[in-house]
């Protein structure tokens, strides 16, 4: 008999939490295990949600469930919650994120679940809220970690990052990363110039691309801020933005200012971004918080050096010197100086791409399925599940 596993995320939208949550359901179906994905269809992507059950999975609808906090709807979708798993019986119920992890891990306990694993995809810890509501949600974090029995985080630093908070006890901590499938990236993954033809950029320019949600976290209003300084250092510098958010007018509006909208191109959303990676000098993460960067792994594997901030995971992925460059976050003057040595130096860029290509193999989507599974494998004995 298949140990029944039900999956909770606040919403599946483009990014890596989502990408790494369906990936898992996938590898745990074909591991044996019998995986249901609950998550709120109002608050999702339907490109997404058409995306999951295109790869097998099964999912459901939290209808109550959001990301922001409202107390009805929280305490419909805890309830929600509950019947979902009265209905499916599952003995591992396995949470994703800050709102669905704190909402389904106090259902799990309510209806005794044999065992829960939290996996919260980064953290809330800074960069987000006001101190006072950091400190709220930590707290409840904190007595979440008592229901739980393992926590899966991205990286080694992201498990270090919520021990130093009091959350959860070392032994419960395993760190899974969100998997890319690097092999069939490259594989697909067209010629720089080819890419370069497709997107109508110049094959001479120093293409800087950031990809991700327009939002404050993301740091890209830094990106634009440090435009005119690389520009003015290297002529031919472009940034071209892939994602959309409440961002792109604010952003659109600091080039303006800067004199730079002609340096500054924004695509919206794109599904399938290996083209924009693979016409890139470099890929920017000017991130205030960030988990582990599942798009910096992507570009590592096709041998585009990062420059990004030492936030959350970052720096468990990129080795500052050896695959990219560190900056400190919020450093405007940090963040183009690196731009400009890089654009400056085609054989440093060489030499820091092939580096990351062999680095990103120990983000690959063979490597987190393996750690994952055995994560699974050892709460199966101890719980004696089978």
């Amino acid at each position: 008999m298949r140990i029944r596993v039900l999956h909770a995320i606040t919403r599946l939208t483009l990014g890596g939490s989502s990408e790494n949550t369906i990936a898992s359901c996938v590898a745990l179906d074909e591991a044996g295990y019998e995986c249901t994905l609950a998550a709120s269809f109002r608050e999702s992507d339907a490109s997404s949600l058409v995306d999951a059950r295109r790869r097998g999975c099964r999912v459901v609808d939290l209808q109550a469930l959001g990301r922001e906090v409202a107390l009805i709807a929280d305490l419909t979708a805890l309830a929600q919650i509950l019947r979902l798993i009265r209905r499916e019986r599952p003995a591992i119920v396995h949470t994703h994120t800050s709102k669905a992890g704190f909402i389904g891990r106090l259902a799990a306990v309510i209806a005794r679940v044999p065992a829960v694993i939290h996996q919260p995809h980064g953290h809330v810890f800074y960069g987000y809220y006001s101190p006072r509501r950091t400190a709220v949600f930590t707290e409840l974090e904190r007595q979440a970690a008592r229901w739980t029995d393992r926590i899966i985080t991205l990286t080694d630093r992201g498990a270090a990052e919520h021990l130093a908070r009091g959350i959860g006890r070392a032994a419960q901590y395993a760190a899974v990363p969100s998997g890319v499938p690097t092999a069939e990236l490259r594989a697909g993954a067209p010629a720089r110039s080819e890419a370069r033809v497709r997107l109508g950029l110049d094959p001479a320019a120093f293409v800087v691309v950031g990809l991700g949600r327009l939002v404050p976290i993301k740091g890209f209003d830094l990106l634009v801020r440090a435009l005119p300084a690389v520009v003015a250092q290297i002529p031919s510098a472009q940034v071209l933005l892939v994602g959309e958010g409440a961002e792109r007018a604010r952003l659109g509006g600091i080039a303006r200012s800067l004199g730079v909208t002609e340096r500054l191109r924004m695509t919206g959303e794109i599904m399938d971004v290996t083209t924009h990676l693979a016409a890139a000098d470099v890929l920017a993460v000017p991130s205030r918080n960030e988990g582990m960067g599942r798009v910096i792994v992507e570009a590592m594997a096709l041998r585009i050096p990062v420059v990004a901030t030492a936030v959350g995971g970052i720096p468990d992925v990129v080795t500052d010197g050896e695959c990219g460059r560190l900056v400190a976050p919020d450093d405007v003057d940090a963040l183009a100086a690196a731009l400009i040595e890089l654009g400056r130096d085609d054989a440093l860029r060489r030499k820091l791409g092939e580096a990351a290509e062999v680095r990103a193999e120990s983000f690959s989507a063979s490597v987190a399925s393996e750690k994952l599974l055995a994560v699974y494998a050892a709460l199966v004995r101890a719980k004696g599940l089978r």
